[in-house]
Parts: structure tokens; C-alpha cells; sequence
């Protein structure tokens, strides 16, 4: 016959394997459940800023942009095609806002050639391709030499000068005596080729002078003078950034 004490430690046993049993399996399954990770989304707000819109201003046909050339032109040494740059010395308005700073380059290229000989002075006919401001930006144009001389162009109250006269767009640096001076002469029209000779610009500076026994035309670096255009131009205002 089994003692109180002999009962009492079989009861705890029986208690003991009851709880294990309950335990371990509910353990084991903890220990086996796959995790589950949370992902959080992140929503970003991206904001648009409206720029407002670029407005363009027109310089007009015959408006002339005053230029110092950057780098020597000589008849003698010149050949077609080549390209030089000059730099504005002014500001340029279209309808009142700046469009061209100064310090933009005027871009250049020689169209003609003429040596000089025995009875003719050398010339060299050129033409305006392009302006690029300080900001880089550029843009084509289709410009012409002329002179600056009060009697064929205006100046307004805006820095802006135009011409007066379409003869500027033949206008051409010619060599002549050193009594004269004179660099930029014209090609009359109505065929009349012997026009070549007539001034319509005297001296343009110290810098600009002719060799007195070939006569060729010599463009000294720093010889100021215009250039217009045979087309009107349209630009935006002038920002020292692109946009």
C-alpha cells in the first residue's frame, strides 16, 4: 500500500510531465514561426517651381553694335575663311532691356581678299556670324561692317546706334596713303567698281592705319568700329546665368 509521501512524489511527477508536455511543443513552435518584417513606405512630395516665361526683345534691322577688334586683320596675310573675334564695348537694348553686354564677342569671318598691287590698295571684305554673351550663350546673326562716324549712324538714348545708309553693308577695310588714314571705304553700287576708293570712314583710332608703300589694309588689334545687322535679331533679356 503506497505511503502519503510515495503518493505526493508520483502527483509531482505527473504535474511535471503535464507541463512539459504543454510547454516544449508551444517553445518549439515560437521557435520555428517565420518572421515577419514590416517595410514602411516612404511617400516623398516633390514641388514644381513655375519659371516664368522667357521673353524675347527684337533688335531691329540696321542696328549697329559697336566693337573693338580682338586680333590684327592684314590683306597681305589674310586668307578667306578665316574667323576673328571682336569684343562690344557698349551695351546693346532691344526695346529697352539689355540683351547684349558688353564684353560679348562678336564672331567674324573673312569673305574676300584683295593684295595690293601696283595701283591698288589691298581690302578685306568681311562678314558677322555669331554673338556669345558672357553667360556662353549664343546665337547667330548675319551682320556687316560699318563705320561709326555720326554722319551714318544715330545714336539713342539707350546706347543703341543705327544706321542711316544700306551702303554700310558693302563696306569693306581698304588700304591708302598714310596722308589720308583712311581703312574702311564702300563698293558704290550700279556696278561702278571703281567705287571701291570712296571713304565713308576716316581714321578709326591710332590703332587703325595702312602700309604707305604697299597699301595694304591693316586692322590693328584694339581698332574700334560697327557692326550691323541685315536682319532684325531677337533675344531674351540678358541673365548672367542660362536658364
Amino acid at each position: 500500500m503506497m505511503t502519503n509521501t510515495a503518493r505526493r512524489a508520483t502527483n509531482f511527477i505527473a504535474v511535471l510531465a503535464l507541463l512539459a508536455a504543454t510547454v516544449v511543443p508551444a517553445d518549439a513552435q515560437r521557435r520555428t514561426r517565420p518572421r515577419i518584417r514590416r517595410t514602411t513606405r516612404t511617400t516623398r512630395t516633390t514641388r514644381t517651381v513655375t519659371q516664368p516665361a522667357l521673353r524675347y526683345y527684337t533688335l531691329a534691322t540696321d542696328t549697329t553694335v559697336r566693337v573693338r577688334l580682338d586680333s590684327e586683320l592684314n590683306s597681305k596675310t589674310a586668307r578667306v575663311g578665316d574667323t576673328f573675334s571682336t569684343t562690344t564695348t557698349e551695351p546693346v537694348y532691344g526695346e529697352g532691356v539689355e540683351v547684349i553686354p558688353v564684353g560679348s564677342k562678336v564672331w567674324g569671318r573673312v569673305t574676300t581678299v584683295t593684295r595690293a598691287g601696283r595701283r591698288t590698295p589691298g581690302n578685306i571684305s568681311v562678314r558677322f556670324t555669331s554673338v556669345e554673351l558672357p553667360n556662353r550663350a549664343r546665337y547667330t546673326i548675319n551682320g556687316s561692317l560699318t563705320t561709326l562716324q555720326a554722319d551714318d549712324v544715330n545714336a539713342d538714348n539707350e546706347s543703341t546706334v543705327k544706321g542711316t545708309s544700306n551702303r554700310k553693308r558693302d563696306a569693306v577695310f581698304i588700304g591708302g596713303g598714310a596722308a589720308t588714314g583712311a581703312i574702311i571705304g564702300a563698293i558704290a553700287g550700279g556696278g561702278k567698281g571703281a567705287g571701291i576708293g570712296a571713304i565713308i570712314g576716316g581714321a578709326l583710332g591710332t590703332g587703325a592705319r595702312v602700309y604707305e608703300k604697299e597699301q595694304d589694309a591693316e586692322v590693328k588689334s584694339g581698332t574700334e568700329f560697327g557692326v550691323a545687322l541685315n536682319q532684325s535679331l531677337r533675344l531674351p533679356e540678358y541673365r548672367t546665368t542660362v536658364r
